[in-house]
């Protein structure tokens, strides 16, 4: 089983333990900011985390990279039907740094507004792991724990 297809059947899961997505963290590599670029539709994975409801709820779709200083980080689907960054949650959109996390440094995308920073690794060419940390961030001691897949459309 290929580490994409791990994932996917974690993203399927009726109730993931965070603990197995730590272990999944641990294996997969390090992103650079360049490699970042484009527009990343995401899912949560199901760990009871309060962050999940409230992304459905706002009807996340996922982030757009424009550049190192030009992110949307919550890219939300109006009642129209558009995508749009919604700056009011987020408080601002994000820029992207190099911020170590568990002992390795790799692309972190930092909230201009909140003390909010989410950390990637790379599943494939396609797929990334994210992991939100900061302040008031961690529910019952957990992160949130998401994927952010390119949108080649």
């Amino acid at each position: 089983m290929t580490t994409r297809d791990q994932v996917e059947k974690l993203l399927a899961a009726e109730k993931v333990d965070p603990r197995v997505l730590d272990e999944l963290w641990a294996r997969l590599d390090v992103v650079n900011i360049d490699e970042l670029s484009g527009r990343w539709r995401g899912r949560g994975f199901d760990t009871g985390h309060r962050t999940n409801p409230l992304l459905a709820a706002s009807r996340w779709y996922g982030k757009t990279f424009t550049s190192r200083f030009s992110v949307q980080p919550l890219v939300c689907r109006g009642e129209d039907g558009e995508l749009f960054s919604d700056v009011k949650t987020g408080k601002g959109e994000a820029s992207l740094w190099m911020v170590e996390f568990r002992g390795e440094s790799t692309a972190t995308m930092v909230y201009d507004g909140m003390p909010v920073f989410d950390h990637f690794k790379r599943v494939d060419e396609t797929m990334l792991v994210g992991v939100m940390n900061g302040k008031g961030v961690l529910d019952n001691g957990e992160h949130y724990w998401f994927v952010l897949e390119l949108d080649e459309s």
